[in-house]
């Protein structure tokens, strides 16, 4: 197969994708490539592992530092397991194409996408989810494509697609938005309190330019003209009839009973009657698998769920635009440096504040000039919280896929480190769990941070918002939804928030796409929600402290002349070193000679 490129400006630079030439034995192979960043992407597919409930897609990204012209850092001058940045990519590469495979299809996929260039203005993470999707359209697999994402940011009132990371740090907005070219499929996005109404203005440019991509990937769809697998449906075997002309009375029931842990031992017990009455001989020839039946079950469970939604009845009672009961504490840790509780429902946050100095900054490494983070929110979801029994092996790609979003969405409020010096660090125990938990994680952090005593300078809340959509285009949208109805649901539309304006924004959807009217009604939705929830956070700790906790180091903070800093650091850094013997402090200097004694 001879190499076929294709290429566009788009932005500030010229957006290409070439095939043909590498990774040959791949199921499909593109090389894209915007500005002097490069990223390969290889698809690759085996054969349906029997008795899997699920489709086996895995997406990874990796970053090898020879694109930047670096060396791993660490002991091991090689690269390792992947950093929370490649994490990140993986899931952003994961959400939009996962729908876009026939229901039923349950062959496994792997994509791996390596980044082998990088010019460290131009990230390689949209570059990485055009380019699977442009793998997946020209390999053998039934994908249902095209789709595309592009990266929006705004700068002096402008919008700018595609930005460098030089843009970003000007931007008021960094927003990843992937879609088709008649409906979007997953937004990602972190702003400075932008209002509802300019965001959708930002995903509306985002769209359009997601629409150039797509023409794009048409043109190299044409040229190479791949040979598509025909996926045939497995036939239909009757079960699904069987039970729902048995059970869906019982089992919509079942599914409207008030309180999890209720609803979940009631359709259990169901199910389990069920399952002994269609297979009441396992051993038998022609008896129906376990497997086979609770699949089906799975399917009739959904469609219970769904037809009470669309009727107006969701499984806890509630209406539409209700929240669940709000609770929040404060204070409920003795030894920490801040602490509190927020409970939505049967969700539920413990939050954890630490205060600390200079030499507690995360420093990251990557492709890009090494920095430090001085805040910081860590997400922790044991087992226990939805009642069940995992290993314990560390945070998986959800815990830190939630934990980075409830991070980013109060960033933005944390004070200037000119008049906040303190490294801060977020803990959030999610100690019960149904619906949301990460929305729950921001509100807590809020409530902890004003605990602590941290001048943010606005309170943030989220909440996440639902929908059930019929076939005719007809939804509902759901605010504070159930884990239930996340999980038979078609979205999980996660917006936070202050007042002012929007701070983080996640769609994910389990259809191909939602319309501009969705995407409306649900940042006017969930902003009436966000506003009530602010109001009960607001009762349990209306400002921050005056002060850290006397718990919490002390600071402060001078400025010297920057020609004088090796005077203060002395022969050997003997200036600094003396200082915690005589009276158990430290002292910390930077290069522009601001003086931090902790």
């Amino acid at each position: 197969m001879e190499k076929i490129r294709v290429e566009r400006q788009i932005g500030k630079s010229v957006l290409a994708f070439e095939t043909g030439w590498l990774a040959k034995q791949a199921s499909g192979a593109v090389w894209a490539q915007y500005g002097d960043t490069v990223v390969l992407v290889a698809v690759a597919t085996g054969t349906p592992r029997f008795g899997l409930d699920f489709f086996p897609l895995t997406c990874d990204y990796r970053e090898r530092t020879s694109a930047a012209g670096k060396f791993p850092g660490g002991f091991l001058k090689r690269e390792s397991r992947p950093s929370n940045k490649e994490i990140l990519t993986a899931r952003l590469m994961d959400r939009p194409i996962r729908p876009l495979f026939p229901k039923g299809f349950k062959d496994e996929v792997q994509i791996q996408a390596t980044v082998h260039s990088s010019d460290k203005q131009n990230d390689a993470d949209v570059l990485a989810m055009n380019g699977a999707a442009a793998a997946l359209s020209v390999s053998t697999l039934p994908f249902l494509g095209p789709i595309a994402s592009v990266r929006l940011g705004r700068v002096d009132d402008e919008w700018v697609v595609f930005p460098t990371n030089e843009d970003l740090e000007a931007s008021e907005l960094d927003l990843i938005v992937s879609g088709s070219k008649d409906a979007v499929a997953m937004i990602e996005g972190f702003a400075r309190e932008m209002p509802e109404d300019l965001m959708l203005e930002a995903i509306q440019a985002a769209h359009a330019a997601i629409r150039e991509i797509i023409e794009l990937q048409e043109e190299l769809i044409e040229k190479v003209n791949p040979e598509k697998t025909e996926f045939i449906p497995p036939e239909d075997d009757g079960l699904l009839e069987r039970l729902r002309a048995g059970y869906f009375a019982e089992l919509k029931t079942a599914v409207q009973i008030v309180g999890k842990q209720d609803r979940a031992e009631a359709t259990s017990a169901l199910k389990e009657r069920a399952k002994a009455e269609i297979i009441p001989d396992p051993d038998a020839e022609d008896a129906v698998t376990e497997n086979r039946f609770s699949t089906v079950w799975h399917d009739l469970e959904e469609e219970v769920i769904r037809k009470c939604i669309l009727e107006g009845t969701r499984p806890d009672g509630r209406g539409s635009k209700e929240l669940r009961n709000i609770e929040c504490h404060v204070d409920v840790l003795p030894r920490t440096h801040g602490s509190a509780v927020f409970q939505r429902g049967e969700t539920q946050s413990l939050i954890s504040v630490t205060l600390g100095t200079g030499r507690d900054e995360q420093r990251v490494d990557g492709l890009q000039d090494e920095y430090s983070k001085k805040f910081m929110l860590d997400y922790n979801f044991p087992s226990f919280s939805v009642g069940e029994v995992r290993p314990i092996r560390g945070p998986g790609r959800r815990e830190i896929g939630h934990g980075a979003l409830a991070e980013r969405s109060v960033n933005p409020i944390m004070p200037n480190p000119d008049d906040f010096p303190y490294t801060v660090r977020v803990v959030s125990d999610i100690l019960e769990s149904n619906g949301s938990s990460s929305m729950a994680s921001v509100c807590g952090a809020t409530l902890g941070l004003m605990a602590a005593g941290v001048p943010i300078t606005n309170p943030v809340a989220g909440i996440s918002v639902g929908m059930v959509q019929e076939e005719d285009g007809n939804f509902t949208l759901l605010t504070d939804i159930l884990g239930t109805e996340d999980h038979f649901g078609d979205m999980d539309f996660k917006i936070a928030g202050t007042q002012r304006g929007i701070t983080g924004i996640q769609l994910d959807l389990k259809i191909t796409g939602v319309s501009e009217e969705v995407i409306k009604a649900t940042l006017a939705q969930s902003r009436e929600a966000r506003i009530e929830i602010l109001r009960k956070m607001l009762s349990a700790i209306p400002e921050p402290r005056n002060e850290p906790s006397p718990l919490a180091p002390r600071l402060l903070s001078t400025k010297i002349d920057p020609d004088k800093i090796g005077m203060l650091i002395g022969p050997g850094g003997e200036g600094i070193r003396r200082r915690p013997e005589d009276n158990r402090s430290r002292v910390e200097v930077d290069a522009e000679g601001r003086d931090s004694t902790a």
